[in-house]
């Protein structure tokens, strides 16, 4: 009789790791919602580098009392070019928006502003992506809700839509202000 090989039996096992992961992804509340380690936590460090012509902001800032949004975004990002006009929107309603420029050329940023208008209160430019590497950012554009005392209480990938806006950012940012 042949003897049958235990390396036989490593697909049927991989299968169903695979199976197993793809369960416990789907019993998540929100699949598509990507967790995020920063949630609860003190914002991380505001390692920005100037905005020529435009107001800075840092540390400080983020914990100055006021709740806030701190949202990444580059020219070359077509997703932020769509979520652009709700930002302006939530700017225009009063809500803080600090905008961090995600390694973009300066030229094309200016131009992005320019024609589409600036909703922030202050910018900074991440040249290097380091400051988005230690807030764990996925890509652009990327929000977050920080509180007075500078605690994240939520972390949005993608872009900001209507939807978007009523359902998950101006709830949080409710949630931010109690």
């Amino acid at each position: 009789m042949a003897k049958i090989s235990p390396m036989m039996a490593v697909p049927v096992v991989v299968f169903f790791g695979f199976v197993g992961l793809a369960l416990v992804g789907m019993g998540r509340e929100d699949p598509d919602n990507l967790p995020s380690a920063l949630a609860g936590k003190a914002a991380p460090p505001v390692t920005v580098t100037e905005f020529p012509g435009k107001a800075g902001f840092d540390d400080a800032t983020l914990r100055d009392g006021q709740v806030k949004l701190v949202n990444y975004w580059a020219s070359w990002c077509g997703p932020c070019r769509a979520e652009h006009p709700n930002l302006e929107q939530m700017s225009k309603g009063g809500i803080t928006i600090y905008g961090v420029n995600y390694k973009d050329q300066l030229g094309n940023a200016e131009a992005f502003l320019s024609e589409l208008g600036d909703p922030y209160t202050a910018l900074g430019r991440d040249e290097s992506g380091r400051m988005a590497l230690n807030w764990g950012l996925y890509g652009v554009p990327e929000t977050y809700v920080i509180d007075g005392d500078g605690t994240v209480i939520l972390r949005f990938p993608g872009p900001i839509t209507q939807r978007v806006m009523k359902e998950t950012i101006l709830p949080a940012l409710k949630k931010a202000a109690e």
